[in-house]
């Protein structure tokens, strides 16, 4: 496990890894840092034509449809650092006639796996390393230069990061609309991300069925109060209700943009200003339609001892994951911020493509970000 963190630690920085597997070893530079100065050294050090690894996601957009997640595109001697970013990941980029792609092999896809950990773009200009240039590569992993690790390290890493939570800390909070509120931190066994259950009144006093509200983490719409955005309302209306209902819990997961990272919800923003989608615009850097998972958000209701819950959400994908683990979700509750001039396209996006529930607020102007009643009971 550190030889991964410390992996994604250079990526980070801007550093080339060397990923070992089976069918050889592989020189990984992520996008971030990437100019005519690194992928001209990356060219001489591995001995190699230096190729771009692309999600699925993003070669669609290049109208390139694979059926593996993702695939090599070789770059060409006359190719800039610039050119290969914006293949990687503008919004409208024309390939060369004569470019072709290649299904990605074990070691490029756990390269953009890294990529994805670290909440970088998941892009890589990747190398072979030549057999002419083993010996020197190898000499720079012994004096600790470049990192070396194992396809299957990250493959297990990936699998296992969110698993083995640790609970670090508490203390009693009380909240403007909760004012029995004890925060309880949880890390990640990596060390790497940090989430919270804020744990609304007396578990003995709690109802058969615990309201539970998952929130992912949203910088920009909870501090700030975005308006792109309805996150910080669902937020606070989720604390309100859940202390309304005799008490509660909401998980707040370090989960912003959906799974991809502040950097890259950013990114996507500035795309979403020319006209994409929120969807859309995630695709174009070379995402899916949501890249989070809830492996955490199961292990921390074990945690808590609670089995029974009334699921606060709009979004399917929600219900779906909790029915993977041992929790037993009695019902589902809507929760609505205020529809906006500049969260409708938001909204309706969520709705319409990725199916989320929200036709309460969507059909009407004036719902001012109240809680549904219950609907769509679940069928057990």
């Amino acid at each position: 496990m550190r030889q991964v963190e410390r992996a994604i630690f250079d990526l980070r920085r801007g550093l080339p890894v060397l990923v070992r597997a089976a069918a050889g070893d592989l020189l990984v530079h992520p996008l971030e840092g990437c100019d005519d100065e690194a992928l001209a050294a990356l060219r001489t050090l591995s001995g190699s034509r230096p190729a771009l690894a692309l999600t699925r996601h993003r070669l669609a957009r290049l109208g390139i449809e694979i059926g593996a997640p993702a695939a090599r595109m070789p770059i060409d001697a006359a190719d800039t650092a610039a050119d290969v970013i914006a293949r990687a990941s503008a919004e409208y980029c024309k390939l060369p006639p004569t470019t072709r792609s290649a299904e990605a092999d074990q070691a490029t896809v756990s390269g953009l796996d890294l990529m994805r950990i670290g909440l970088l773009i998941p892009a890589a200009v990747v190398a072979d390393v030549a057999a002419a240039q083993r010996a020197r590569v190898e000499t720079l992993v012994a004096d600790g230069t470049i990192l070396a690790l194992a396809a299957e390290q990250i493959a297990a890493y990936a699998e296992l990061r969110g698993h083995f939570l640790k609970r670090i800390s508490e203390a009693e909070i009380p909240l403007s609309h909760a004012e029995r509120a004890r925060f309880v931190m949880f890390r990640e066994a990596d060390g790497m991300r940090e989430h919270i259950a804020i744990v609304i009144g007396e578990p003995s006093e709690w109802n058969d069925a615990v309201p539970v509200r998952l929130h992912s983490a949203c910088l920009t719409g909870d501090l700030f109060g975005s308006l792109r955005c309805d996150c910080g309302e669902q937020l606070r209306a989720s604390v309100r209700t859940i202390d309304e209902r005799g008490g509660g819990v909401l998980l707040y997961l370090a989960q912003e943009g959906r799974g991809i990272g502040l950097a890259n919800k950013l990114r996507a923003y500035t795309l979403q200003d020319g006209g994409l989608d929120t969807l859309d615009a995630d695709q174009v850097l070379g995402f899916g339609n949501d890249e989070r998972t809830y492996g955490v958000a199961l292990e921390m209701l074990e945690q808590l001892e609670i089995s029974r819950i009334e699921l606060l959400t709009n979004n399917p994908e929600k219900l779906a994951a909790m029915s993977q683990g041992s929790i037993e979700v009695i019902n589902r509750r809507g929760v609505y911020g205020k529809l906006t001039q500049q969260n409708r396209r938001y909204l309706d996006a969520k709705a319409k493509r990725a199916g989320h529930w929200l036709e309460e607020v969507l059909d009407s102007e004036e719902d001012g970000g109240r809680i549904a009643p219950f609907k769509r009971p679940l069928a057990r």
